[in-house]
């Protein structure tokens, strides 16, 4: 794995030179991901994916003759952590681009350094709108309003829902959900009426009281929005206290970490999300693939967004035949109709949100498979 380098300490995983030493003149890249603390499956699924991808560069020759070197450090979703982590990778590192793997909050706290510093930085799949608001910024994921729209779409165009709820957590991921999805009904679906709207604290562990409100509403389509470690247990308890409606969720319950602590209650779930496991496109199967093989694990959408924000910024490398970072950030600005693991990726537009399908996925026999899609143009362009 030469030119793989996952740094300890504030550690992603453990040095891995196989046995020979990095090159000095490497390209170096670099990465935060929570790998310990709340978001830690994220995180691992993060490491994992852009290892994969790193691997894949360097065995094919690398970046313009170079070897990738991947600096990761583990940011434990903290603000705190990341903002000095971040410094690190600029100031002692020497990154010359940069992935941001992790969530909302620390990735709104170091977008603006590495863009006074003009690294270019791709948020894999951190939705706050603050992440691109510099030149030098953009985001691969889904902007929130886009992802609580397409929640919304499916809620009323793929469920039928006509009476429908929120609970949603009360941080930067859940508001920017909630107003997308409210953004939704007021424009395209007024006849849909919203019966009931809560938030519950990121620390919540039992939901019974909100769910209570939920089931005494009767809603027909529940739009829970959550990490895995809260739509789980939400699921979880609603079916035990017999609520039937469908459940929608969005990309923080796309890891089998959902799957694994709702057990049979995440049957049926449908999640918006930006990776279709039955997409048939080799860049897909051929990552699944390897994944599973290699890690013993289900992929999900948090690994192929990393893997995507960080082969983005290889193709703008060695598009603009140049390591410069200027030179970088305007090949990422002009990407166009990129054959992406996370879609077809028609671009990003000038602030530097990409445009691309919202894939809508359910849970069948334990497994995310296909549901849906949603291309409108006036939902999923920004």
């Amino acid at each position: 794995m030469k030119g793989l380098r996952l740094v300890m300490g504030a550690a992603c995983g453990v040095l891995l030179l196989a046995g020979a030493a990095l090159a000095a003149d490497t390209v170096k890249i670099g990465l935060l991901a929570p790998v310990t603390g709340f978001a830690a499956a994220d995180g691992e699924s993060m490491v994992n994916s852009v290892k994969l991808a790193v691997e894949q560069v360097n065995a094919q020759g690398g970046v313009l003759g170079k070897k990738v070197e991947l600096i990761c450090y583990d940011d434990a979703a903290d603000p705190k952590q990341s903002v000095a982590l971040a410094q690190k990778l600029i100031g002692q590192d020497k990154v010359i681009a940069m992935v941001g793997g992790s969530y909302s909050m620390p990735t709104r706290a170091i977008a603006p350094i590495f863009d006074d510093e003009e690294v270019p930085f791709v948020a894999a799949y951190a939705i706050h709108p603050d992440v691109t608001k510099g030149d030098y910024t953009f985001r691969n994921g889904f902007l929130g309003m886009v992802e609580g729209q397409a929640a919304a779409y499916t809620a009323v165009k793929l469920l039928k829902g006509s009476k429908l709820a929120i609970l949603t957590s009360d941080n930067d991921f859940g508001r920017t959900l909630a107003e997308g999805f409210k953004a939704y009904l007021k424009e395209y679906a007024p006849q849909a009426k919203l019966v009931l709207a809560q938030t519950y604290p990121m620390s919540e562990k039992d939901f019974k009281a909100y769910l209570s409100k939920i089931k005494e509403a009767k809603p027909d389509v529940v739009f829970a929005s959550g990490y895995y470690f809260q739509t789980g247990p939400i699921l979880k308890q609603a079916r035990e206290m017999g609520i039937t409606a469908h459940f929608v969720g969005e990309e923080g319950a796309d890891s089998p970490k959902t799957i694994e602590i709702a057990g049979k209650a995440s049957e049926g779930l449908v999640i918006v999300t930006n990776l279709n496991r039955d997409d048939k496109r080799p860049v897909v199967q051929n990552y699944l693939q390897q994944y599973r093989s290699k890690f013993k694990l289900e992929p999900d959408m948090v690994g192929a967004s990393g893997y995507d924000a960080f082969m983005i910024l290889v193709d703008a490398m060695k598009s603009a035949k140049s390591l410069d970072r200027k030179a970088i950030r305007d090949a990422v600005a002009k990407t166009s109709n990129y054959n992406g693991l996370t879609g077809i990726i028609k671009g990003f537009d000038k602030v530097g949100e990409v445009i691309k399908p919202v894939q809508v996925q359910i849970v069948r026999n334990g497994k995310f498979r296909y549901f849906g899609v949603v291309d409108d143009p006036k939902l999923v362009t920004p």
